[in-house]
């Protein structure tokens, strides 16, 4: 009884609340015959209902984050793919014990090889996980578990997350006790030192650890910063969701913002900007979750979609509601959300089979 209540709940969040839209932001048509086709890189297992980030492992493997919203009676886990393409679970998330599930999103490794994640408890739509999202550390010996950590907690929405230079960079995609004068939804970004614990957040201008925000005005879909990226110079990337557009934003060694600006968009080649990830030639790419596109962002800041698929199911390689992209082993590897319908989503329901989809860099 208490999953039928908890999914009936999800549902209410995925086609309602949390991406809001309208018939007039109906996905756009643009001619597919120019761009690539993506192709299947992995059926994933049942384990897998809802595949989300990724990340590299320190030998090499594909880490793959699950939170699993489609069927909350499999764990979140975290699943291990080898250069050979074997993939296996490797473990489920620590559990929230107040809510009995995790939601891990985001994932991330530091320079000693061990896993942060944004688990977005708040995602699930439950009354009992709102503000309830954490920032993990898992401690590792190679694959061997040893300490589990809470970095941060009480988040209302945790999303995507990169390490840098002994910092954590964290969205947190709705910040919903800020409110600004316009009405829109807030979002930000959160720095946190790697050897951080139990930091107490309060989703408020309040928190230290919020270093900047941004307003997002597309009035039918408020969604927020969701993407995140460094380039080799030192620039932060983040992705305005429902508003489609990419920041740029500026640091000093401390981490103080010094700037935070539009730099890319581009309503004909990328609507809403998800997962995001860069190649070794600087060029971004970017998760369009609502039109099943992936586009690329050269370091002009110039977009062009690469990639598009109609609603399907992935078997063939489409791109099933694209969640994030990763370059690895020179292939952008792209996992297929799969979940969220809306008068706006090409995506029009939840099927099999789960998966990875696959791109050419070039």
């Amino acid at each position: 009884m208490r999953k039928v209540f908890l999914m009936s709940i999800l549902l209410s969040v995925l086609f309602g609340a949390c991406h809001r839209t309208s018939q007039k932001n109906a996905a756009t048509v643009v001619d597919v015959t120019t761009m690539q086709k993506s192709e299947l890189f992995m059926i994933l297992p049942d384990d897998c209902p809802t595949p989300d980030g990724m990340a590299i492992a320190p030998n090499g493997d594909l880490i793959l984050a699950c939170p699993n919203f489609a069927d909350l009676s499999k764990p979140a886990c975290l699943m291990q793919i080898t250069k050979e393409g074997k993939i296996s679970k490797w473990m489920d998330v620590p559990v929230l014990p107040e809510t009995g599930w995790a939601a891990p999103m985001g994932i991330t490794f530091d320079d000693e090889g061990n896993l942060f994640i944004c688990d977005n408890q708040g995602w699930s739509g439950a009354e009992k996980a709102k503000n309830k999202g954490r920032i993990l550390c898992l401690k590792l010996d190679g694959y061997k578990l040893k300490e589990v950590i809470e970095v941060a907690s009480g988040m209302e929405h945790p999303n995507g997350i990169r390490f840098r230079n002994g910092k954590l960079y964290v969205t947190q995609s709705s910040l919903s006790s800020i409110q600004d004068p316009s009405g829109l939804l807030v979002s930000g970004v959160y720095c946190f030192d790697k050897n951080d614990k139990n930091i107490k957040i309060t989703n408020t201008r309040e928190d230290k650890n919020l270093i900047t925000t941004v307003i997002t005005k597309n009035k039918d879909v408020q969604y927020g910063l969701d993407g995140i990226v460094f380039d080799k110079e030192g620039y932060l990337y983040v992705g305005n969701f429902g508003d489609g557009t990419i920041h740029r934003i500026t640091m000093d060694g401390n981490s103080n913002v010094t700037s935070n600006e539009i730099w890319a968009q581009d309503p004909s080649q990328l609507r809403t900007t998800d997962g995001m990830c860069i190649d070794d030639d600087g060029n971004i790419w970017v998760a369009d979750f609502s039109e099943n596109a992936v586009a690329r962002i050269d370091k002009d800041g110039h977009i062009q979609r690469i990639a598009q698929s109609p609603d399907c199911d992935g078997s063939d390689g489409g791109l099933d509601q694209p969640g994030e992209p990763i370059v690895w082993n020179g292939q952008v590897i792209v996992s297929c959300f799969d979940i969220v319908t809306g008068p706006d989503k090409v995506n029009t329901g939840h099927d099999k089979p789960f998966t990875l989809a696959k791109l050419q860099l070039n």
